[in-house]
């Protein structure tokens, strides 16, 4: 019995606690003081037994064990006092809140996240031994992206009612430098042929900002990759890494990095088999391989062809295939035998299609776009297809799937699409100020997801310095389960020309049109749609280019009664996209080709024709580092006769170019064409008996060589317009990388012109010498401008912000200008 008693003594001890033991006894009760959070309920259920039991020494070391693994209490005492079992516990200390000084490295946010996987939250209790694990995780951190010198410390300041705070102190320190980078054993390519393909580097200029000249341990990984794959793509099959040595300088502020490689030969491909089930495509695998016999060994092509061959299986159904290369190396011919092992597995079935993240949008809306149909059996090529006909969507955000087998089934698995919706509606208003325009301001609203349904309705009263007008529109996508579109449009405009830096007219316009789109493949759709519109100009000054479509036009009895031009237009364009998303694409390119003429019973018979192209070529894998570049071209001209004058191009239609919207840096419309005033030069006369002097009263005139030319300020616009542009977008800087879909930032380059392909410079060499000058080519195409800035678009709750500095680097005399420009929604 004494031994029994020291066992268990010694048992108590080893775990902090004392108990008065003595043989088995029935319990009569159970008491847990100390108890300030824990509710005595809660700290019973972890006692393994109840009132009325036997108990004994080993019961009551399993109670101990039991209490303290529960995660509630930092100290357990047990006593007994006659039957009376009785534990003393001192709680943990709960978390009242977590705080970070002196992180830079990590974020705020990473941080909590990590603790919480770690169950350090507010709230929860105090475990100090998973503390000092986490300090140990994070040193380990710095350390591996080369600050040795880091250190993590948690501070715990107790609080009344046995709270406490933790603050993590970090003193991240700065990262080792590299002093240098030596490769051993290389005989086949120099040191500087290697380690200029590598991120690390050693002895940089001060001015190479971009130097990654700081030890990190996965960028040495991954430079070694690099280099490995470097000799594998040229033959080097046996290429290998023997060692690696990173020696520390004692102050831990400089690294030395030493690799150890045997190149080994070059080995040339005399043969390429396989083997396996290749789901009869024998003989099309076989014909898509690029590999080549008697050529070197490609590390690069083998890899290219194991996933080429993996993604022709899974256009089929095989989800999952296995495709490796396996070597058979002759080492006295130096040759390789590449033997391609298939395994298809089985063919997979889509048992459903499952949407997420849609809160707004109708989940019909969402299964119209799907290429990947349920039933039918996996395809990636379809499910990669109706992720980007998703992303497409301009109220789609991000667009992300995985596929999940099914429980106990091989052979099915659903597909969740996980979507992030944006404002699909947008408030447009724009407000920019110029030496012409002055202060112009636009406002209106469009919906691209009218309620969720997918269709487009727009509403709009815009009041500007030159325009007021107010249009609704409306277009459903999916008028047709085939994809064919409806769509239409009622509008009125008022516009005051002489205050968006054109020639002095006002347009009163109202009309309606229609349009029907086809889809033809899954890039390409048609549309075609006709319209009414009624033209009322007045306050109309006449200048030379169109003085002989005024005389046609112009009632000669009531010159100041304006003009009024009634037209049916009909309209065909055809349009293509492969475009990666619908709002800040970064990849694929867009096409548009457009034609509108009116009919011959209209008033006045013209035509135009547009097209305008953007493409997206992605620099990094990563898609942050883009270049885009773009073309507008535009023509138009009118048809038929009128009174055996040539129809022309109305004015109100004339292209025009300047401002956000075409070329930045310059003042909204002020690119083209100028309108020319020519006057007679008169010799003043003796008046007559009524006061009329001899010119007025039919008396004579000087010659057209002396007659008086003027030039407007302002543009009139031209039949035809070219307008490029090519801009490198980057990311944006002090932004985090989730703001990427929704804010973007470019460098740009735009030029173009306006132009009038019906001027004719002959029409003006009877002048003077010195009033032609006044006169430029306005048929010259040739007479370009160009700019350069920075542009940031931000996609706000409001709609798309747009802000641009620009620069001009090629302009025309007249040309007004403008550095800054800010709009909201559409530009003007």
């Amino acid at each position: 019995m004494i031994i029994k008693k020291l066992a268990l003594a010694v048992l108590l001890g080893s775990l902090g606690t004392a108990v008065q033991a003595a043989d088995n006894f029935q319990v009569e009760d159970i008491q847990v003081k100390g108890l300030q959070r824990v509710a005595l309920g809660a700290a019973l259920t972890h006692i393994p037994f109840n009132v009325g039991d036997n108990l004994n020494e080993f019961r009551v070391s399993q109670s101990i064990k039991a209490l303290y693994k529960s995660g509630h209490f930092s100290d357990i005492v047990v006593s007994r006092d006659e039957n009376t079992i009785i534990y003393r516990v001192r709680e943990r200390a709960t978390i009242s809140a977590i705080t970070f000084e002196g992180n830079k490295d990590l974020k705020d946010e990473q941080l909590t996240e990590s603790l919480d996987g770690s169950n350090i939250r507010v709230g929860e209790t105090l475990d100090m031994t998973v503390i000092s694990g986490i300090e140990t995780g994070l040193e380990d951190f710095y350390h591996s992206v080369g600050k040795y010198n880091a250190n993590v410390k948690a501070k715990v300041t107790h609080l009344p009612r046995n709270r406490v705070n933790i603050d993590f102190v970090f003193n991240e320190g700065d990262a080792a430098a590299i002093k240098q980078i030596n490769v051993v054993g290389n005989e086949k390519f120099s040191d500087a042929e290697l380690l200029k393909r590598i991120e690390l580097t050693y002895d940089s200029p001060w001015w190479d900002f971009m130097a990654q000249d700081r030890y990190q341990k996965q960028t040495l990984q991954g430079d070694m990759e690099t280099i490995k794959s470097y000799y594998l793509d040229r033959g080097y099959l046996q290429y290998k890494v023997d060692s690696t040595q990173v020696s520390m300088t004692p102050d831990k502020e400089s690294v030395y990095i030493t690799l150890n490689v045997t190149e080994g030969e070059q080995y040339t491909v005399n043969e390429v088999d396989f083997i396996g089930d290749m789901a009869g495509f024998n003989k099309t695998i076989r014909a898509i391989t690029p590999i080549k016999t008697d050529e070197l060994y490609n590390g690069a092509l083998v890899t290219y062809t194991e996933e080429m061959i993996s993604k022709f299986l899974g256009r089929y159904g095989y989800a999952y295939p296995k495709v490796v290369t396996i070597p058979e190396i002759d080492e006295e011919s130096k040759t390789v035998k590449l033997v391609l092992s298939v395994d298809p597995g089985k063919r997979i079935y889509v048992n459903r299609i499952n949407f997420k993240g849609n809160h707004v949008t109708a989940e019909h809306v969402l299964r119209r776009e799907m290429r990947q149909m349920e039933g039918a059996w996996l395809s990636n090529n379809l499910v990669e297809g109706s992720k980007a006909w998703l992303q497409r969507l301009p109220y789609m955000e991000t667009v992300e799937f995985e596929t999940n087998q099914l429980p106990g089934e091989d052979d099915l698995v659903d597909i969740d699409f996980t979507v992030k919706e944006q404002p699909s509606g947008s408030f447009t208003a724009g407000i920019g100020y110029g030496s012409q325009t002055r202060l112009s301001l636009n406002a209106g609203i469009q919906q691209n997801n009218f309620l969720g349904t997918g269709n487009r309705l727009g509403f709009s009263i815009n009041t500007s310095y030159y325009s007021k007008s107010a249009n609704v529109s409306y277009t459903d996508p999916y008028f047709t389960v085939d994809g064919v579109s409806l769509g239409g449009n009622v509008f009125y405009q008022e516009f005051n020309a002489g205050n968006a830096n054109l020639v002095e007219y006002n347009n009163k316009t109202y009309g309606l049109g229609m349009t029907l789109g086809f889809p033809i493949n899954e890039y390409v759709r048609l549309s075609f749609g006709v319209g009414y519109k009624n033209n009322g100009i007045t306050r109309l000054e006449t200048y030379e280019q169109i003085q002989k479509f005024y005389e046609l036009y112009s009632e000669p009895n009531d010159p100041d009664g304006g003009l009024s031009f009634e037209s049916f237009d009909l309209n065909a364009a055809i349009s293509r996209s492969t475009l990666n998303r619908g709002t800040f694409p970064t990849d694929g390119s867009q096409q548009s080709l457009s034609y509108k003429m009116t009919t011959p019973n209209s008033d006045v018979n013209y035509f135009k024709v547009n097209l305008d192209t953007k493409w997206y070529f992605p620099l990094t894998r990563d898609q942050r580092w883009t270049v885009l570049a773009k073309f507008q071209l535009g023509y138009g001209n009118g048809y038929g006769t009128v009174e055996g004058n040539d129809q022309v191009l109305p004015f109100w239609e004339n292209f025009r170019a300047g401002g956000s919207g075409t070329l930045r840096g310059f003042e909204s419309n002020i690119v083209g064409p100028r309108a020319i005033y020519r006057r007679p030069t008169a010799i003043p006369g003796t008046p007559d008996s009524v006061g009329l002097d001899l010119v007025s009263s039919g008396g004579c005139c000087l010659g057209p060589d002396h007659d008086f030319i003027q030039t407007s300020r302002r543009s009139v616009g031209g039949n035809a317009i070219a307008i490029a542009g090519l801009e490198l977008i980057v990311p944006t800087p002090f932004l985090d990388e989730g703001f990427s879909n929704s804010v973007r930032s470019s460098f740009f380059i735009d030029a173009g012109n306006v132009w009038d392909t019906e001027f004719n410079i002959d029409d003006f060499k009877d002048l003077a010498e010195v009033e032609s000058a006044k006169i430029a080519d306005y048929s010259d195409p040739g007479r370009y401008r160009a700019s350069a800035g920075i542009s940031v678009q931000w996609l706000s709750p409001m709609g798309p912000m747009i802000f641009s500095f620009a620069r001009t680097i090629k302009e025309e005399e007249g040309d007004d200008t403008e550095f800054f420009s800010f709009n909201i929604g559409q530009t003007f």
